[in-house]
């Protein structure tokens, strides 16, 4: 069973900027990807960013150009550098991690709040 740990939330001014952590308990080196979801009020998780073993990310078209998606793989611990934040950005931001055969594990999320 891995953990994963999110951290970083908070309550923003808009335009302002967040950076959001996930710690693993587990190694993340050999993980297939991870990911950042996001769940706004009253609707459903989406992807935010992905980024797979190999270095490739991806990104939802509502973040590109204002988020960035990074990883230590000496500290199991994933990044989401939120920049030019927006009121529908405000929400419960989740991390994941698929570690292939051994599962896919979610944290338990961070609470970002973007106010106008």
């Amino acid at each position: 069973q891995v953990q994963l740990v999110e951290s970083g939330g908070g309550l923003v001014q808009v335009g302002g900027s967040l950076s959001l952590s996930c710690a693993a308990s587990a190694s993340i080196i050999n993980i297939n990807a991870m990911g950042w979801y996001h769940q706004a009020p009253g609707k459903q998780r989406e992807m935010v960013a992905t980024l797979t073993s190999g270095g490739s990310t991806k990104y939802a078209d509502s973040v590109k150009g204002r988020f960035t998606i990074s990883r230590d793989n000496a500290k199991n611990t994933m990044y989401l550098q939120m920049n030019s934040l927006k009121p529908e950005d405000t929400g419960v931001y989740y991390c994941s991690a698929d570690y292939g055969w051994a599962g896919r594990y979610w944290g338990h999320g961070t609470q970002v709040t973007v106010s106008s």
